[in-house]
């Protein structure tokens, strides 16, 4: 694999601009959601579930904090990462020719993950201050399958473009 790869600036498209403004959005909504509750909050909340999205640890309702502190830096991080598509990692050798539609796939997926994990962090939030309020907190009987579902599905998606990207450039 070549160490040298081409530094080009991929352009958002329509559907980049939108992941970004939900994922941007959701964070937002997330932090206004604990920032507006937490004062009527009991001093003790759901901090972990088990399998079938059933609160198993309690934990002090400072651990409201923590969700949308990890899913900004996360989604930061991500956002920054996502900025230097040629320092990513490729299963091809990145080439003047391919470089466009292998950077395009890069940031796309890296965008996708990033909405998943703000979505992901944001239900949490959402479900953990609900459930306090309501003195009966789960994720849903749907939540596990939802996210197993999700992360397995989207790497054979991937995978499949991948192929596709490595069939168009190698014959």
């Amino acid at each position: 694999m070549s160490t040298h790869r081409p530094k080009i600036k991929i352009p958002f498209e329509p559907i980049d601009i939108v992941m970004e403004l939900v994922s941007v959005t959701f964070l937002l909504l997330m932090w206004l959601h604990v920032i507006v509750n937490y004062s009527e909050l009991p001093d003790t909340v759901a901090t972990h579930f088990n399998s079938a999205g059933v609160p198993d640890d309690y934990g002090s309702k400072y651990f409201l904090w923590f969700l949308p502190i990890l899913s900004t830096l996360m989604y930061l991080g991500i956002f920054w990462i996502n900025r230097y598509p040629h320092l990513h990692n490729y299963m091809a050798n990145i080439t003047e020719k391919n470089a466009v539609d292998y950077y395009k796939l890069s940031t796309r997926t890296l965008r996708i993950v990033n909405l998943f994990c703000v979505l992901l962090f944001a239900y949490i939030s959402y479900k953990i201050v609900k459930g306090a309020k309501e003195e009966f907190t789960d994720l849903g009987w749907g939540f596990i399958y939802v996210v197993i579902t999700i992360s397995i599905i989207l790497p054979i998606i991937l995978i499949g473009y991948q192929l596709k990207l490595k069939k168009k450039y190698n014959g």
